[in-house]
């Protein structure tokens, strides 16, 4: 059983600190005042793949091994550095940690449910891939209360690792990721918030190689009062190094959607080629999108580019589907499904794609049915 971190004596950020100034973490201790009920769920949102790789099943935060299959995946005291962070700090030394030796490449993904039964739960998790070693991870996130998590990530030199998340759940998800992208190494992080309750994520990600290359990005839907936060930061430390951002945030009622994304240029990572994407949809006229790209450029040979958008739903594309037959809700459904696609689809691996492809519809037919 993985311990519980504790929480007697926290120091957490509020809105007056510039990184958390459209986070409320103001119901956090309440939460984690409460006690989990520890129910097992009968059935798992696992992906279907082709081929069946390891599965972890993680309920408030402890790992459910009758229903896990690790296949060299390790439970114990994780290497990970929280750097500070007031979330990240809060979590424990023991986690799950995936190691991977040169030029390993499984076949399937490691999937990983983090199901919660209310109170707080925090997990440390570290990826570790040798040289030119690859993976695949998915996270999903079902349930009730807090879960936070602390992930660390260290790529040598070639390694590849894709890491694709959902939350699907009506607690509080905080993420923290502290990841280093060696000599050219990918690494590619895709979210996907659509669940009930708010989300905060934040992650920094050290291009430390030359050559490195780091995509970062997803989907934020909301509704209700929910709020979607994202803290960014991509740090260009050697030449040669390439990053995309690219978020898409949807919100409806008085919900609210925040990304705050910077590119960092470190002097001498010349030829860095950065860019950054923010675009917002407004479903209803009191809801909220903050959008704060940043670059902060301190090398002269580079190519960095960022742009940001807020708007409602094109009402002339509306107007020329109703006058070819197509209803209004219809009209508002597929204008958003495209809007949302331009994050979902840049998942590479087909099993995973389709599945949050299918998270966000069902998500998008709640808010035009």
């Amino acid at each position: 059983m993985l311990r519980q971190a504790a929480h007697d004596g926290w120091d957490l950020p509020s809105s007056r600190d510039e990184a958390w100034r459209w986070s409320d973490l103001s119901a956090l201790p309440g939460i984690a005042s409460q006690r989990p009920a520890g129910t097992l769920p009968d059935a798992l949102p696992w992906l279907e793949c082709a081929n069946d790789g390891p599965r972890l099943l993680f309920v408030d935060g402890a790992l459910v091994a009758g229903r896990s299959r690790l296949d060299g995946i390790a439970i114990g005291p994780v290497e990970a550095e929280a750097a500070g962070h007031p979330l990240g700090r809060l979590v424990p030394g023991d986690g799950w940690t995936l190691r991977l030796g040169r030029g390993h490449a499984p076949a399937a993904p490691v999937q990983i449910v983090h199901f919660g039964t209310g109170g707080a739960n925090h997990l440390a998790a570290r990826v570790a891939l040798e040289e030119d070693a690859q993976a695949s991870v998915v996270e999903t996130y079902v349930g009730e209360g807090w879960s936070n998590r602390l992930t660390d990530i260290a790529l040598a030199k070639g390694a590849r690792l894709m890491l694709a998340r959902r939350t699907g759940s009506a607690g509080f998800v905080s993420l923290t990721d502290r990841a280093s992208v060696g000599e050219g190494a990918s690494l590619v992080v895709a979210n996907l918030a659509a669940g009930t309750a708010d989300t905060r994520l934040d992650g920094l990600i050290r291009l430390a190689g030359e050559g490195a290359y780091a995509e970062a990005g997803g989907a934020l839907l909301a509704r209700g009062r929910q709020r979607h936060d994202v803290n960014l930061v991509v740090r260009h430390e050697r030449p040669g190094g390439t990053s995309r951002q690219v978020w898409r945030s949807v919100a409806d009622d008085r919900a609210t959607c925040s990304v705050a994304a910077r590119v960092e240029v470190a002097p001498g990572a010349q030829k860095t080629d950065g860019e950054q994407s923010l675009k917002g949809l407004l479903l209803s006229r009191a809801a909220t999108i903050n959008a704060k790209p940043e670059l902060e450029i301190f090398a002269d040979d580079v190519k960095c580019a960022h742009g940001a958008t807020v708007g409602e739903l094109d009402r002339n594309a509306l107007f020329y589907m109703a006058s070819r037959g197509i209803s209004e809700a219809e009209g508002k459904a597929l204008l958003t499904r495209a809007f949302v696609a331009d994050a979902i689809d840049r998942i590479g691996e087909e099993d995973v794609r389709r599945a949050f492809g299918a998270h966000a519809e069902q998500w998008l037919g709640r808010a035009h049915g």
